[in-house]
């Protein structure tokens, strides 16, 4: 763990001191396009259109329309950098959460006067008040519906028992005082919440934390069954840095935000409200999502109603562009760790690691690297794949590899399908059960034997070589080499 990370400044001043990590600029820049536009060629990697690259991440200074205020992206687009601000190798990112999650630490409440995030306080019903004044929240692409929060913690409870819940979901600011939430049915526990309060006919008051501690994005992907319902993610968090999140009781809702993020909205979701996700903008998309597509604007959705906003002074908009690589982060990583507990529990020992892949978003593919020590392990590979595949709706594809594949590099693994994988006995199909419904090919339109969006066909390709045939595929030994003889040249990490 990087002692001294506690919140998102801390967490730029970190790589301001680590050469090629993050890049600096006041020239003025729009948040209407522009902003993504940028980082779509210096660092957001994933499914972004190319040109991209992955690189360093970037801190905009000069936000048209906004004197003051900072705009941050680009924080997690590299699993290298997560591994720097979480204080773990890349490799292992995903046993450090595993380990996190058994070991929780609680969440802490301070005094509201010792909280940084309410150092500025500006109320909804104070005359000028506007969302879209105070938050330099960009807009994607042209055809973005509007605005959009796309890396802000929404904490709710539950209304009849209290426990609480930490998430990151797409909300478009609609008007000055109203933003639009898209919930996943049946995937988020503050959709559950929701549901209890609107039966209840009551509103769901809920605090949208922005900028904060690497730690707590990444945290807060987690899902069940590994965070199952009253689990909330802000423990891990916590055990990820050794010391409880800081919490502090919202101004003008009864809820909690977190206290040191750079902003915070407080306001209500309210029951039996609905708006169409697009209604100011008309293009009948919502925003670039993590496949690499522009997701369909909402017909509709349930609506925050805004009651104050609070922040720090000279505060720090942190975003995040969907396709990119920091999707990869922070929806991956927490799946491999979830992965890994559950076939760790079923086989302990077997399952080496896990990669859920950039060209999958960090949800679509997870590459599991197995180990067959005996003859009894042969089709305990599949078995491990069935695991993730039960666990995980958005799962699409797993490829399983050998221990000598190194499963964070695709062109290994595509190397082990070409040499290893015979389609006809090695692809396993399983049609017709949940995947994600952002994908656009599991729709009706794509095939007439897709029933409904989302209930389509999830394959095994197993790339692994059968037990008894190890010899026949043993790997071209060559010579290792003394590293310090020939360090000029050859990076000894990198070394055979």
């Amino acid at each position: 763990m990087e002692k001294g990370i506690e919140d998102l400044r801390t967490a730029l001043e970190f790589l301001r001191e680590r050469e090629g990590q993050l890049i600096e600029t006041d020239i003025e820049v729009d948040p209407m396009a522009e902003i993504a536009g940028v980082y779509r060629h210096v660092g957001a990697g994933g499914t972004v259109a190319r040109p991209t690259k992955e690189g360093p991440a970037m801190l905009f200074h000069n936000v048209k329309g906004h004197p003051g205020a900072k705009v941050a992206v680009g924080l997690l687009a590299s699993r290298a950098r997560v591994g720097m601000l979480l204080g773990c190798e890349p490799d292992r990112l995903g046993f450090l959460l595993k380990d996190c999650v058994k070991n929780p630490v609680a969440p802490i409440v301070i005094p509201n006067e010792k909280a940084r995030c309410q150092e500025v306080v500006h109320l909804a019903g104070e005359e000028g008040f506007d969302i879209r004044k105070l938050l330099p929240a960009p807009t994607n692409t042209p055809e973005d519906a509007g605005p959009y929060i796309t890396l802000g913690m929404c904490y709710a409870s539950n209304p009849e028992t209290g426990e609480s819940d930490v998430t990151i979901h797409r909300m478009c600011l609609q008007s000055k005082d109203e933003i639009s939430i898209f919930l996943q049915p049946g995937v988020r526990h503050i959709d559950y919440f929701r549901q209890k309060a609107e039966e209840a006919g009551k509103a769901l008051p809920v605090s949208i934390s922005i900028g904060v501690d690497p730690a707590i994005e990444i945290a807060s992907c987690f899902e069940p069954p590994t965070t199952p319902l009253g689990f909330d993610e802000l423990q891990i968090a916590g055990a990820i840095r050794k010391k409880p999140v800081e919490l502090v009781k919202c101004l003008t809702i009864q809820e909690k935000a977190i206290a040191n993020a750079e902003y915070v909205i407080e306001g209500e979701i309210l029951p039996g409200v609905r708006v169409r996700e697009d209604q100011n903008s008309n293009t009948g998309k919502a925003m670039p999502e993590f496949p690499g597509y522009c997701g369909p604007a909402n017909g509709s959705l349930p609506v925050i109603k805004v009651k104050a906003v609070t922040t720090r002074k000279n505060p720090v908009m942190q975003i995040c562009i969907g396709p990119s690589e920091e999707h990869v982060s922070m929806a991956g990583i927490p799946t491999e760790a979830s992965i890994l507990g559950m076939v760790e529990k079923a086989m302990p020992g077997k399952l080496l690691n896990v990669y859920c892949a950039s060209s999958g978003g960090g949800k679509y593919i997870a590459v599991m690297q197995f180990k067959k020590s005996v003859p009894s392990d042969e089709g305990r590979q599949r078995q491990a794949a069935l695991l993730a595949f039960s666990a995980f709706a958005e799962l699409k594809h797993v490829f399983l590899v050998d221990e000598d594949v190194d499963c964070f590099d695709m062109k290994d693994v595509m190397w082990a399908m070409t040499t290893r994988f015979q389609a006809d006995l090695d692809m396993i199909p399983i049609p017709g059960v949940q995947c994600h419904p952002l994908d656009p090919s599991n729709g009706p339109e794509y095939s007439g034997h897709i029933r409904a969006r989302g209930v389509a066909c999830k394959a095994i390709f197993d790339c692994t070589v059968p037990f008894d045939q190890k010899e026949r595929f043993k790997r071209a030994a060559f010579m290792e080499v003394d590293g310090e003889k020939w360090a000029e040249f050859v990076n000894p990490k990198g070394l055979c």
